[in-house]
């Protein structure tokens, strides 16, 4: 029992309620921390409570350290097929069809730059140009015979170097034109053809294969 009176007797009620709200306090934390510790164990450190569980350890890992499903997939490369051969314009009345202009010279630097000279003109002639393309390169070898004797020596080898500007849509009337504006500005050492495209200039852009032709012969 406490006795007393006036404010001395507030305050010591004050202290005895604190002091009761306190102990109901502590008795709580120590009743939840043993329900808490039989669930999760864990230990303090410096006044800090650390975690010494492992949940992960019976759970799987989904996919940790798997990577192959991060990597963009790429498309199967697809095989090129047989090349075909297009069909071949055979123009009008007032019209040529596809024709190719032949450009041949030794020095490829010169074919090269005559070739994309006649390219540059036709695009500003408005003239349509099907494609530039180069043919494969032939070797002549230059053989000389001895001053004595009937035998022959290597003297020098030749390499020829073509270009071909496709061209269509080339109207009759300007035709005579353009030919006389590409030969006036032929430079020396380029030699000039002009022709109708056909199936067998389609055929001379691929190296020949000689042994697959022999096995495909046999073949069949």
């Amino acid at each position: 029992m406490i006795s007393g009176s006036g404010p001395d007797k507030s305050s010591d009620l004050g202290q005895v309620l604190c002091l009761r709200n306190d102990t109901i306090f502590k008795q709580a934390f120590s009743l939840l921390r043993c329900r808490t510790s039989r669930e999760n164990p864990i230990c303090s450190a410096g006044g800090f409570l650390l975690n010494t569980s492992r949940h992960y350890k019976t759970k799987p890992t989904h996919g940790i350290g798997r990577y192959k499903h991060l990597i963009i997939a790429q498309e199967p490369k697809k095989k090129r097929g047989k090349v075909e051969v297009r069909p071949i314009n055979l123009g009008t009345d007032h019209e040529y069809g596809v024709v190719n202009i032949h450009l041949t010279a030794y020095d490829m630097a010169l074919a090269e730059s005559y070739a994309q000279y006649v390219h540059n003109l036709c695009n500003d002639l408005s003239i349509k140009v099907e494609e530039s393309y180069a043919l494969p390169t032939k070797t002549v070898e230059v053989l000389q015979l001895q001053d004595q004797g009937n035998k022959t020596f290597l003297d020098s080898v030749l390499t020829t170097h073509e270009r071909v500007v496709q061209i269509s849509g080339l109207s009759a009337t300007f035709a005579e034109i353009f030919l006389e504006i590409i030969g006036n500005n032929l430079p020396e050492g380029v030699k000039l053809s002009v022709k109708e495209h056909t199936e067998e200039d389609f055929k001379g852009r691929f190296k020949a294969r000689p042994e697959l032709e022999e096995l495909l012969a046999k073949l069949n």
